[in-house]
């Protein structure tokens, strides 16, 4: 008899053993004792559903098998739960206006480089700006807004520098391309009729 067919085996006489005594003591209450009999019953229930959907193949290629779990180092954060649905379901809008201004601040730079006019950027700033005297005037508890204002001549301003150094370094590779492209071109085909050595003056 193997250890399963044991286990099942003992439960089925613990579940008879039970019914027998609960029809001799239907009038007595429940003591410890039989509490704790069925705690172990239940147990032994749990432990025989795991063990045949383990045999069914129910838990056979299950996703992130085999890989570690993701954030076992980190210290727990009660709120794991929620920042995984956010990050998973992209929700945008959810975190508090001080939070989403910060976030948004060490962003502005890749936003404002998408860009392409300068007015446009000075718009995105007064807009970024107002939000957060906004955020300011409302007291809605949370975190305290420490986002600071943009000024708009300076942002306009290196806007302008990081697009002129794109701008250099696109040529600079351009440029790199073509003298690539050039060196590895077959001479011109009177070169290759007239050798260089031979040439007519």
């Amino acid at each position: 008899m193997s250890a399963s067919d044991r286990k099942r085996h003992e439960y089925r006489m613990r579940l008879e053993a039970e019914a027998a005594a609960g029809e001799s003591d239907a009038d007595q209450p429940d003591d410890a004792a039989q509490r704790a009999l069925r705690i172990e019953h239940q147990a032994v229930w749990v432990d025989m559903q795991i063990q045949q959907a383990i045999r069914r193949g129910e838990f056979d290629d299950l996703p992130g098998a085999g890989k570690p779990i993701a954030g076992i180092d980190r210290p727990h954060d009660p709120d794991w739960w929620l920042k995984q649905l956010i990050e998973r379901e992209r929700i945008t809008g959810v975190l508090p206006p001080a939070l989403a201004l910060r976030k948004e601040d060490a962003e502005l730079e890749d936003i404002l480089d998408r860009i392409t006019t300068p007015g446009g950027v000075r718009q995105a700033i007064a807009d970024f700006n107002a939000r957060i005297v906004e955020a300011r005037r409302q007291l809605q508890g949370g975190p305290p807004v420490i986002t600071p204002l943009r000024d708009a001549d300076v942002e306009v301003g290196a806007w302008q520098q990081r697009r002129t150094e794109r701008v250099a370094q696109q040529k600079a590779r351009l440029a790199e391309i073509r003298a690539a492209e050039a060196a590895a071109a077959p001479p011109p085909w009177w070169r290759r009729i007239v050798p260089p050595t031979r040439r007519l003056t």
